[in-house]
C-alpha cells in the first residue's frame, strides 16, 4: 500500500478535490476567503493604477516640459545651436532643445505686477521637440515665437494677469534689471495660452524667443541644451555617446568644462518622493492579506482537527505527512487561485475603464441626491444638496482621472494574494505531523 501511495501521488489532488466538493470549497469561511483576496487584489490593482496614472503625468510632464532627460549646462557662448544640430543625429538622442531661463515680474492689466520664470526657446521649438509639442496643449492663440515681442504663457498664469491670446503685457527681468525704474519694462504680445496639465507650469511659466532671452538677460541666463533619449531608462548608454561626441568637438568635461546630468539626478528628490509613496500605500494596502490569511489560517486548523480520524487512516495507509498537508494546502491554493483571478480580473476591467467606472459612482450617486431632494422638498423642508463628483475639477487640477496599469505590478498583485491563501493553508496544516494514527485510531 505504501508503493501505491508513493507510486501514484495523483491521489493527493483527487482526494482533496473529493474534500472540496463534500461541502468544504461552498462553506462560509471559504466564500468570506475567497472574497477577501479578491476584494484585496482589485483594491490594489484601482489604486496603484490610479497612482501610477498621478505619478507618471507629473514625472512626464517635468520629462518632457521641464528637465529633459539629460541637461547639458555650462556650454561655450553661442554654441547652443550648432551643438543641438550636432547631437541631434546621435543614435541614441530622439530630440535637442536649447533654451535659456530668467526669473521676470509679468504684469497685465492689473496694476500689481507678478512673478514668472520664462524660457527662452527656438520658433521652432515644437518641431524640434515632440514630446513638449504632445505635453502643451494650446487652449488659445498660437505657439507663434517668430516674433521677438511675442510671449505664450500658462493658463494659470494668464488667468491672473487678466489677459488673452492677442493682448498686451509688460515684462520686468529681475535677472538684468534688479532695482530698476519703470522704464525697464518691455512689453510683449501674448500669442498664445497653453495648459500642460500641470498646476505649477501653467501658473509660472511662459515662453519667449530664445534670441529675445539672450538679448534680455544677458549672461544671466546661461543656455541650455534639454535632450531626450529614445529611451529614457538608458541614460547612462546616452550619457557616453554625448561625451564621446563632444570630446571628438574639442569639448571637455573636466577642468569646468560642460556639464552632463541625468534626469535621476536632476529630479531625485521629487522622484524619491513619489517612490516611497507609492511603497507606503502598497505596504498598507497589502494589510488586508494578512487579515484573509489569518481567517484562511484558523479555518484550515479547524478542518485539519476535524479530520483527525481520516488524517490518521491515510497516514497508516503510508500516506507521509507531507502528502497529507498538500491535500489541505490544495484547499488554499484554490481559494487563492480563485480569490487572485477574480480580483484581478475584475480590477483590470475597473482599471482599464475607470472614467466609466467613476461617471457610473458619481451617476449613481447623483441620483440619489436628486431623490432626496425631491422627497425633502415635497416635504417642505428642500435641502439643496449639489451635485457630487469624486475628483471635482474645482478642487482638483485635473479634467480626467488618470490611471496606468504596469502589467508586472498587477502580476505581483496577484502572485501576493495566491501566496497568502497558500502558505496560510500550509502553516495550518502544521498539525498534520503531530497526529499519530494508533492513537487515533485506538478506539475506532
Amino acid at each position: 500500500m505504501k508503493g501505491v501511495f508513493r507510486s501514484r501521488p495523483f491521489w493527493i489532488g483527487f482526494v482533496a478535490t473529493r474534500y472540496i466538493s463534500r461541502g468544504r470549497g461552498s462553506s462560509p469561511s471559504s466564500v468570506f476567503s475567497v472574497l477577501g483576496i479578491a476584494t484585496g487584489v482589485l483594491a490594489l490593482i484601482i489604486i496603484i493604477s490610479v497612482m501610477n496614472g498621478f505619478q507618471m503625468g507629473f514625472i512626464e510632464n517635468i520629462l518632457e516640459i521641464s528637465s529633459g532627460h539629460l541637461r547639458l549646462e555650462r556650454l561655450p557662448p553661442e554654441s547652443e545651436m550648432e551643438l543641438s544640430d550636432e547631437l541631434a543625429r546621435l543614435p541614441a538622442v530622439l530630440s535637442v532643445l536649447p533654451f535659456r531661463e530668467l526669473n521676470v515680474l509679468l504684469r497685465g492689466r492689473f496694476p500689481n505686477p507678478r512673478g514668472a520664470l520664462i524660457r527662452g526657446v527656438p520658433p521652432d521649438a515644437l518641431e524640434r521637440d515632440p514630446g513638449l509639442a504632445g505635453r502643451l496643449e494650446i487652449i488659445d492663440g498660437s505657439f507663434d515665437l517668430s516674433r521677438p515681442e511675442n510671449i505664450v504663457l500658462g493658463s494659470e498664469l494668464a488667468r491672473h494677469l487678466s489677459v488673452r491670446a492677442g493682448d498686451q503685457i509688460s515684462l520686468l527681468s529681475i535677472s538684468s534689471v534688479l532695482g530698476a525704474g519703470e522704464d525697464a519694462s518691455v512689453s510683449y504680445h501674448v500669442s498664445g495660452i497653453f495648459r500642460s496639465g500641470f498646476f505649477e507650469y501653467d501658473l509660472s511659466w511662459g515662453f519667449i524667443n530664445i534670441q529675445t532671452a539672450a538679448e534680455l538677460a544677458g549672461e544671466a541666463a546661461l543656455p541650455v541644451l534639454g535632450i531626450k533619449l529614445r529611451n529614457r531608462w538608458h541614460d547612462q548608454r546616452g550619457m557616453d555617446e554625448i561625451r564621446r561626441a563632444l570630446a571628438l568637438s574639442g569639448l571637455a568635461e573636466e577642468s569646468g568644462g560642460f556639464s552632463l546630468m541625468s534626469w535621476r539626478e536632476y529630479n531625485r528628490a521629487f522622484f524619491g518622493a513619489l517612490r516611497t509613496e507609492k511603497l507606503m500605500m502598497f505596504i498598507l494596502l497589502a494589510l488586508i492579506f494578512v487579515v484573509v490569511g489569518l481567517n484562511i489560517f484558523q479555518a484550515q486548523r479547524r478542518t485539519v482537527l476535524e479530520r483527525r480520524e481520516e488524517i490518521g487512516l491515510l497516514r497508516a495507509m503510508g500516506a507521509s505527512n507531507t502528502a497529507v498537508r498538500l491535500i489541505f494546502v490544495w484547499d488554499g491554493f484554490v481559494i487563492g487561485l480563485m480569490g487572485g483571478g477574480l480580483g484581478l480580473a475584475f480590477g483590470l476591467l475597473v482599471a482599464l475603464n475607470i472614467q466609466k467606472f467613476f461617471a457610473l459612482l458619481e451617476g449613481a450617486v447623483n441620483a440619489f441626491i436628486s431623490l432626496l431632494n425631491l422627497v425633502s422638498a415635497q416635504l417642505g423642508m428642500y435641502m439643496g444638496a449639489g451635485e457630487f463628483a469624486v475628483f471635482s475639477p474645482q478642487v482638483f487640477y485635473i479634467q480626467e482621472i488618470p490611471s496606468r496599469v504596469i502589467p508586472h505590478e498587477a502580476a505581483l498583485i496577484f502572485l501576493f494574494g495566491f501566496l497568502s491563501a497558500v502558505l496560510a493553508a500550509w502553516f495550518a496544516s502544521g498539525k498534520v505531523a503531530n497526529t499519530k494514527p494508533a492513537e487515533v485510531l485506538r478506539y475506532e
